[in-house]
């Protein structure tokens, strides 16, 4: 379990965190979602380590990840993987080489154990044989699952996407989210998603975290949702739908 506990983060004096105790269920898929601007971002940024919140804290497991060493912060960092908003794949490798960076970063492992991992990955995302490919030869859908083998290289237990749907078009979007469903059930992997996307949130979602103007706004779950009575929510919700 990720514990957040009054996590607070401003810059050039404007509070964009304003104090979030939540907490991301283990094994489940747990959304966070607000408008552009409402903090979300901020707040996986903080979560991962990408950015240092001015107070409060943040466990995994029970482990303080702000107070930890650089040993003890490695070994957690080993454990989690990412999948950004624009895939980030580098584009002079190719997949097999993308899908790799990570183990060549964290493991020991030979060429060939990389190979057959690569391929295992491969595989959990639909995307077996493509690994020569590079990224300017695959679509938009196909980077995505290219980032989600590369999330998952490592040995993970908590996997964050940033926007994960960013771009696709509808029918994408539903394969993307059931592949991070599937992946989240087979490996039982805490899952955290920033996104708008409302499709996701009541198809996928286990755990839902509102997030309005960097405070948290409402959380439960999505069967909640509808019947929150969170006016903001409702607003957020009928412009996501029909704005």
């Amino acid at each position: 379990m990720i514990d957040l506990k009054d996590i607070r983060k401003a810059f050039d004096g404007r509070e964009v965190l304003k104090g979030i105790t939540t907490s991301m269920e283990p094994g489940k898929t747990n959304l966070i979602i607000g408008a552009s601007g409402s903090g979300k971002s901020v707040m996986m940024k903080c979560m991962v380590g990408l950015l240092r919140p001015d107070s409060g804290s943040i466990h995994y497991d029970g482990r303080d990840f702000l107070g930890l060493q650089h040993k003890e912060l490695r070994e957690i960092r080993r454990e989690i993987g990412m999948l950004f908003q624009g895939s980030a794949l580098f584009d002079s490798s190719t997949v097999q080489e993308n899908i790799e960076f990570p183990l060549k970063m964290f493991t020991k492992m030979t060429p060939a154990e990389r190979l057959d991992r690569v391929n295992f990955c491969l595989e959990q995302v639909h995307m077996e044989g493509i690994n020569s490919k590079f990224p300017a030869e695959i679509s938009g859908g196909m980077k995505k699952r290219v980032g989600i083998a590369r999330a998952i290289a490592m040995d993970i237990k908590y996997l964050f996407c940033d926007e994960p749907n960013s771009g696709l078009d509808p029918v994408t979007s539903r394969v993307i989210d059931e592949l991070l469903m599937e992946i989240t059930q087979e490996f039982q992997v805490t899952t955290i998603i920033n996104t708008h996307d409302m499709k996701t949130v009541f198809d996928i979602g286990d755990k839902i975290v509102f997030i309005y103007e960097g405070q948290k706004w409402w959380e439960g779950k999505k069967e909640e949702v509808r019947q929150s009575g969170n006016p903001e929510l409702q607003a957020f919700i009928n412009a996501s739908y029909f704005g």
